[in-house]
């Protein structure tokens, strides 16, 4: 079993210790428990990506939730930066048992309570999707219908899923990159910390001007921003650091288009379905990238995996424009 943890694109604030990763889990001592132990906080961690709150929110807040969805992501930001020195702390004081105990009290005892005293119930949510003593947002076009609605599902789809292919598979292999151009391991280690706070600030200036701006421009710079990133990483850019700044402040505000351009789009009519039908080919591809990255690298080298990003990043760029044409207000009548 692999000792670290991967990034994720859209992955809800998790904290999840290292010792986690070690053979056993705390009351595990043997491994069919140990292998019951990891369904289960598959399951759990499973439900409670970012997708299951954007979810909730979309169902409590319905289209005024572009600005709850934001704060979210912002905040989730902070996860790792929090959780990992915390976590080898606990390990380090009170060794792996202790550190997945402490994490799993923190759950029953303060995650639990929240989800049951503080997310309203479906009785609280108005017949529009929005709870009771939500602000009126801004006017928006209406939901997609007919036909262009499931092709705008499908390029929508289509865009997230590439995306998670290249999260997932830089967030596995980025120290194996950046140390095929020449960085030592804990060069290398200190330049991938930068992705983390591109992320936030990217977050941030979203939260202060997104309200002025359809969500597709979010997606649309956080396809171009992550493309500027990937390719200048593939041409042996000699300012490395730019090239993590991009690609981190460009997965970012993707998070955030994620949750809030399907909101835009489609309304927040069964919002909640419509965002684990998008979820699911992401799921799948973001399992199965990092492996494929592997093979790539074994056998040619860092390149060929990056040439496969860049070019996948490249046609993201064009399902955006055609997403835009497509979603694009038509005159009444239109199909």
């Amino acid at each position: 079993m692999r000792k670290g943890a991967v990034r994720s694109s859209s992955p809800a604030p998790s904290c999840l210790p290292p010792g986690s990763r070690h053979w056993h889990l705390p009351l595990a001592h043997s491994l069919p428990v140990y292998l019951m132990a990891w369904l289960v906080m598959g399951v759990g961690m499973g439900s409670g990506l970012y997708d299951a709150g954007f979810a909730t929110l979309g169902r409590l807040y319905g289209k005024d939730a572009r600005r709850a969805i934001t704060t979210l992501t912002l905040w989730g930001g902070f996860a790792s930066t929090v959780c990992w020195p915390l976590s080898a702390w606990l390990v380090e004081h009170f060794g792996w048992r202790g550190a997945c105990a402490a994490y799993a009290a923190i759950h029953v005892l303060v995650c639990l309570p929240l989800h049951a005293f503080v997310v309203p119930g479906i009785g609280s949510v108005s017949r529009d999707g929005r709870s009771a003593g939500a602000k009126p947002g801004i006017s928006s076009p209406p939901p997609l219908t007919g036909t262009r609605r499931i092709r705008a599902f499908a390029l929508l789809a289509t865009i997230l899923t590439l995306g998670a292919v290249t999260a997932s598979m830089i967030g596995v292999h980025l120290l194996t990159f950046l140390q095929a151009r020449g960085l030592g391991l804990a060069a290398a280690v200190g330049l991938g910390a930068l992705v983390g706070p591109s992320q936030v600030g990217a977050r941030v200036i979203e939260m202060a001007f997104g309200r002025h701006y359809h969500p597709i421009w979010t997606m649309a710079a956080s396809v171009t921003l992550v493309a500027g990133g990937v390719i200048l990483l593939l041409l042996g850019f000699p300012i490395l650091a730019l090239d993590l700044a991009l690609y981190g402040a460009g997965n970012g505000i993707g998070s955030i288009a994620k949750g809030t351009l399907p909101l835009a789009l489609f309304g927040p009519d069964g919002y909640a379905s419509l965002m684990g039908k998008l979820a699911m080919p992401s799921l799948l591809a973001q399992a199965l990238s990092p492996s494929i990255g592997a093979v790539l690298i074994d056998i040619g080298g860092p390149d060929p995996a990056l040439g496969l990003l860049s070019g996948l990043a490249c046609l993201n760029l064009g399902f955006v424009g055609l997403l835009w044409a497509v979603s694009r207000p038509t005159p009444a009548g239109g199909s």
